[in-house]
């Protein structure tokens, strides 16, 4: 058996590192955003992205294992985000970590970074467990920037998606209404800011399929209906009530997300939840997700918010259960911008 793993995570434009025990411990774990990078431009440019990772990811590799407290000869595998995401950014990483793999002689196993999400509100550390395991069959909302999609999980490596959005991502929506609003990049950590002082009635904005009797979402319907109500407010106008339109807009996300997740629960049965990604840091989300579990019996996780985001330790998690199970990839191994046949089945009928 595998022991550890040291992983490597840059499909967007955060660079992380970490290393994983085969129990979902997180020995270490090192990250760094790029978002001064970014801000300028209002959102991440591809090119920025790949050449910050080039400079953030071998120092970050060696600070991972020295906060570890291993050694190189200790480090029995490696494991890489090579689908989905931004190519150049898969290249940095994929290249560093099949160096390493070749160079150590170690095990390399590619992993898909959904399904990395699906598997972090199951990793551990000093301050946070689950309260229960990824061996048991659960509804998965992973929910962020570039995705948003629901999953009935039957069991590791059994993944159906039963739903998704046909157009925005949840996350993408709340940054183009932070851009929209003036409120920098990254857009949506802002609204989330704002939004909690603000009245979520305020503003009457659309719930997109909300009455379709689908998993499926979209979230263009309420983008669009967010610029145009901005476009009727003057600036002093947007600035006074910036805390009520971000407190309305979120809240017509968060009802679609609750509403599908809903759906699914009761239709399939299942009474096991998480919510991932990098929107379920949102507090919003957060919030009316445990009220709702509470009101429905139902057992929820979302991962510490340091889990949520992009970052390595899901990675390495899952790449190490993939590598007990006797996975491996060689040097042929290359990056993708979505994700492989066979990574999931889609539910017949779920449109």
């Amino acid at each position: 058996m595998i022991k550890n793993c040291l992983a490597v995570e840059t499909s967007c434009d955060d660079t992380s590192v970490a290393i994983v025990n085969h129990d979902g411990v997180v020995v270490s774990l090192v990250s760094a955003n790029q978002d001064l990078a970014h801000a300028p431009y209002g959102g991440v440019v591809p090119e920025i992205a790949c050449r910050n990772h080039s400079v953030a990811l071998l120092p970050l590799i060696e600070e991972a294992r020295l906060r570890s407290g291993l050694s190189w000869d200790q480090i029995e595998s490696i494991a890489v985000a090579n689908r989905p995401g931004l190519i150049g950014s898969l290249i940095v990483g994929l290249v560093t970590a099949k160096s390493l793999a070749q160079a150590r002689q170690l095990p390399l196993i590619g992993v898909n970074h959904l399904e990395g999400h699906i598997l972090a509100p199951f990793l551990k550390d000093e301050s946070y467990a689950p309260r229960w395991g990824y061996d048991q069959p659960f509804i998965a909302l992973a929910v962020s920037g570039g995705h948003t999609s629901l999953y009935h999980v039957k069991g590791f490596g059994r993944y159906e998606i039963l739903g998704q959005t046909l157009d925005d991502a949840a996350g993408e929506a709340f940054d183009k209404f932070g851009k929209m609003l003036g409120l920098g990049f990254p857009g949506g950590v802002k609204v989330d800011q704002l939004g909690r002082g603000g009245n979520k009635k305020a503003y009457d904005f659309p719930r997109g399929m909300m009455k379709e009797e689908t998993y499926m979402m979209s979230f263009s319907g309420l983008k669009a209906a967010g610029g145009r109500i901005l476009a009727g407010l003057t600036e002093e106008e947007k600035r006074r009530h910036e805390s009520d339109l971000c407190a309305s807009y979120q809240e017509a996300i968060v009802e679609v997300l609750i509403h599908k997740l809903h759906r699914a629960v009761k239709k399939l049965g299942v009474r096991r939840v998480v919510i991932t990604g990098g929107v379920s840091a949102n507090s919003r989300l957060r919030e009316a997700s445990e009220e709702w579990a509470l009101k429905n019996k139902i057992e929820l996780q979302i991962p510490p918010v340091r889990f949520c985001t992009d970052n390595a330790a899901m990675v390495g998690f899952t790449g190490i259960l993939h590598l007990n199970r006797g996975e491996r990839h060689d040097m042929t191994l290359g990056p993708s911008p979505s994700s492989w046949d066979g990574d999931f089945t889609e539910l017949a009928g779920s449109r």
